[in-house]
């Protein structure tokens, strides 16, 4: 298994993302992009929040952002948001469609909750509570959410539906074809083996 990969499909690349700890969801002008995934878990200390954060958002032009979640080894029944890194001009719709790529590998891990801690407080409680996050173990100077699911996951997103339907489609057409190609090899086997009656002939060398 490779220690870096890359999923630019969440239906095709499920058993993948299923199976890896680490990724980075990469959303782009508000289309989903890909899903790096890592060999170890995405650390994050406040001189990176507080030097460079900031930083990164004012001098990286463009509509792009990148999320980092890890997937415990201790808590495997959880999924929890790391980091969210945004270019100058990222609009609301990017970080929707990353947020939905989220919900969606959750839903393909099986677990239990995402959390995060929310060092932004320009995103306000009552926003991430309209995304199904709700104020968890408070803190004097963190902000903790957890978004619980314990079974009961949200519908995927439209653009994620459509995607599914799709491959469902594919996957149809590709069994009828088979069965199509199987049937003719079939039919063509049996033309081949099939002997005329008047050159058959008895266990003693007779023709019958």
């Amino acid at each position: 298994m490779p220690w870096f990969d890359t999923v630019t499909d969440l239906v095709e690349g499920a058993d993948v993302l299923r199976r890896r700890r680490y990724g980075v969801i990469e959303v782009v002008a508000g289309r989903f992009r890909r899903v790096r995934l890592r060999p170890f878990p995405k650390i994050i200390s406040a001189p990176e929040i507080l030097l460079f954060g900031g930083l990164h958002h004012s001098r990286r032009p463009g509509d792009r952002l990148l999320l980092y979640y890890n997937q415990p080894l201790r808590f495997p029944n959880f999924l929890a948001l790391k980091y969210v890194v945004s270019a100058r001009h990222t609009r609301m719709a990017t970080l929707t469609r990353a947020a939905d790529a989220l919900d969606e590998i959750a839903r393909l891990k099986q677990v239990d909750a995402i959390l995060c801690d929310v060092g932004n407080w320009r995103i306000s409680t009552r926003l991430l509570c309209r995304w199904g996050w709700h104020p968890h173990c408070p803190s004097r100077w963190h902000r903790h959410y957890i978004k619980r699911f314990y079974g009961r996951y949200p519908p995927p997103a439209r653009w994620i539906a459509a995607a599914k339907d799709g491959h469902r489609r594919r996957e149809a057409t590709d069994r009828q074809a088979s069965n199509a190609a199987a049937k003719q090899y079939d039919a063509r086997l049996n033309a081949l083996l099939w002997t005329p009656e008047e050159y058959v002939f008895d266990v003693d060398g007779k023709e019958t």
